[in-house]
């Protein structure tokens, strides 16, 4: 580029302009193979190594059954790459009662929205990383970016994420896999949660330990927008540890509920089908005289998150089997969506009932055409009262439960 300019100055005339021309050309072409080269190789680390200068976000938003998780970010005993891993055990023994647990990668220490620490990620369009299990089939429930942008009781917070990306669940082998994360047309204008990982008692059947490495944001210059797809049936359970099912039985209802229920969504006794079912038990300890529980997505979403609800357009129906302990439990009513209270709400409701049980396993079916299902968080729902049954309790059991 020297040599062109030096000889412009020395020829003039017509020469000078074409070389000019010439210049601005190259230069142009040179800058353009520099910038793409530049985003092909741009990376945003979120975890290289311990105590690397290019680690970004910090693992301090501790979720959920904290007391169930080990966290060693410096072990040394396997690794993808560099001289470090991070090493997570998990116990699932629900030691706040919670039944999930999960960690956010923060901006800054326990920034749950109140701290102005977010990055700018828009030139990036992809997350990736690395991970494995010790004796494999370890499952990792949720992959999330971003989705801090409420406080516990639904209020916006004042340094909102921009985006709410999951991706899951995921079943790690022994060996390092990478897994990666579209991002394509997503808002990373400002994030917060750089990376956050769910754990959900119901898909582990024991303590598990995976590893994870290589953790960033980068540039891939050959992915395409991912197109929504969803297949039909959709389950809400299958079975206990089943990567096919879909929302969290969080939502126990009233407050008192805790005291008056009992669910077990890992009973192998008498299952419809697998090896498994849910048993639920309620009795009136509280004195309230009812109580029901809803299946959210995510947990404990009563309408307050953004950009997490399921399309469920094209079902017709959601059908589920259910049996009573002695035959005659009443269940008020068997539903689905109806979550209103929030800004982000259920685009709609169906539901049937009052139901009385049988002792022996029957199919029910919730009838849900010409229903907008545009936007479903409250996947399921049962409620009942004690005015309608017996009045010690009542046990029943519900299975194979799904949208078609």
């Amino acid at each position: 580029m020297q040599h062109v300019n030096a000889h412009v100055v020395i020829e003039g005339g017509s020469r000078m302009r074409r070389l000019g021309v010439l210049t601005i050309l190259c230069f142009t072409i040179f800058s353009l193979s520099i910038y793409g080269q530049d985003m092909k190789d741009k990376k945003f680390d979120i975890y290289a190594d311990k105590n690397s200068p290019s680690n970004h976000f910090m693992p301090s938003g501790w979720m959920g059954d904290y007391g169930d998780l080990k966290f060693n970010d410096q072990a040394i005993d396997e690794y993808a790459s560099g001289a470090t891993s991070i090493k997570i055990e998990y116990t699932a023994k629900k030691s706040q009662e919670q039944g999930w647990t999960g960690i956010y990668w923060q901006s800054a220490q326990n920034n749950w929205g109140d701290k102005d620490t977010g990055f700018d990620l828009s030139d990036f369009n992809k997350l990736v990383f690395k991970a494995k299990g010790v004796k494999g089939n370890e499952v990792i429930s949720l992959v999330k970016i971003g989705g801090i942008s409420k406080t516990p009781v639904g209020d916006t917070v004042a340094y909102p994420d921009s985006v709410s990306v999951e991706y899951g669940p995921i079943r790690v082998t022994t060996e390092w896999e990478e897994y990666s994360i579209n991002l394509v047309d997503k808002d990373l204008s400002y994030i917060n949660g750089g990376f956050c990982l769910i754990f959900d008692s119901n898909h582990v059947d024991e303590a598990q330990t995976i590893y994870l490495d290589d953790i960033a944001y980068v540039y891939d210059e050959k992915i395409k927008k991912e197109e929504a797809q969803l297949n039909l049936p959709f389950y809400i359970y299958a079975d206990a540890t089943s990567l096919d099912n879909h929302f969290i039985p969080s939502g126990w209802m009233p407050a008192t509920a805790a005291s008056d229920l009992k669910l077990n969504t890992k009973w192998e006794n008498y299952p419809f089908s697998g090896s498994s079912c849910i048993r639920i038990e309620y009795k009136n300890t509280s004195g309230t005289r009812w109580a029901g529980v809803y299946w959210q997505q995510p947990a404990n979403n009563w309408g307050t998150v953004p950009n997490v609800g399921y399309s469920l357009q094209n079902a017709t129906k959601l059908t589920f089997w259910a049996r009573g302990e002695k035959g005659g439990e009443v269940i008020n009513e068997f539903k689905m969506g109806g979550i209103a209270s929030g800004e982000h709400i259920d685009s709609d409701s169906a539901g049937i009932g009052p139901v009385q049980l049988t002792k022996e396993w029957k199919k029910f079916e919730i009838d849900l055409r010409g229903r907008d299902l545009s936007y479903v968080i409250g996947g399921f729902c049962w409620a009942t009262n004690i005015d309608v049954n017996d009045p010690e309790g009542i046990v029943f059991y519900i299975d194979e439960m799904k949208y078609e």
